[in-house]
């Protein structure tokens, strides 16, 4: 689990993280834009709903080999009739579900959701916030991108001047004032073979 990070949608703040390269939003936070003081109720009411479950369902089938779609059939049925309840740790519970992580907690505590999971249920937060998210979301993804070929680039750069300063020392302090071309091609080679490689290779 990655470092968490937060973004700004339409006046709350979100909070999500990269796990197994997959991103799982704040359910928790996306709550509170319709109830900040009763998040977890609200999560709850989602989860009651038929079309809800269905989601989840079909989400872990396609994504999850563990996931027990038997449990599933059954919280489905059971999701049609009005004494239905349902909470994350219920359902990651029963049916080893991935796409919601749920941990109790004032601190650090909290419901997340893979980020197809979170859009839906921003969806049926507000058609509004659902937008901001994805925009939001979009933009994250595109600094994130945008970094990382900074620091390729930084990186690449660094490999040139190392290997330039590492060329230069070798024709200043190894190579032998007189000595033809192909003895200087086969003196570079086998520095550069001792100084890139691993030395166990040759025990």
């Amino acid at each position: 689990m990655s470092k968490k990070e937060s973004i700004q949608v339409h006046g709350t703040v979100v909070t999500m993280f990269a796990k197994d390269k997959e991103d799982y939003i704040s359910l928790t936070d996306i709550a509170k834009y319709r109830d900040s003081d009763n998040s977890s109720q609200v999560i709850s009411l989602w989860l009651r709903t038929y079309s809800t479950i269905e989601y989840l369902g079909l989400w872990e089938i396609l994504n999850n080999p563990n996931f027990k779609p038997h449990i599933y059939e059954g919280f489905k049925n059971e999701s049609a009739k009005p004494h239905f309840w349902m909470s994350p740790q219920k359902w990651i519970n029963e049916t080893n579900a991935i796409g919601m992580i749920s941990k109790s907690g004032r601190y650090g505590g909290g419901t997340f959701a893979h980020s197809d999971i979170a859009f839906k249920f921003a969806a049926w937060i507000s058609a509004e916030f659902e937008l901001y998210l994805i925009a939001e979301f979009k933009r994250l993804k595109r600094d994130e991108q945008q970094r990382l070929s900074l620091e390729w680039s930084l990186q690449r750069t660094l490999s040139k001047i190392n290997y330039r300063i590492h060329t230069d020392a070798i024709k200043e302090h190894i190579i032998p004032s007189v000595v033809t071309k192909e003895q200087i091609t086969v003196i570079y080679f086998f520095v550069h073979i001792q100084f890139y490689l691993p030395l166990d290779i040759y025990v």
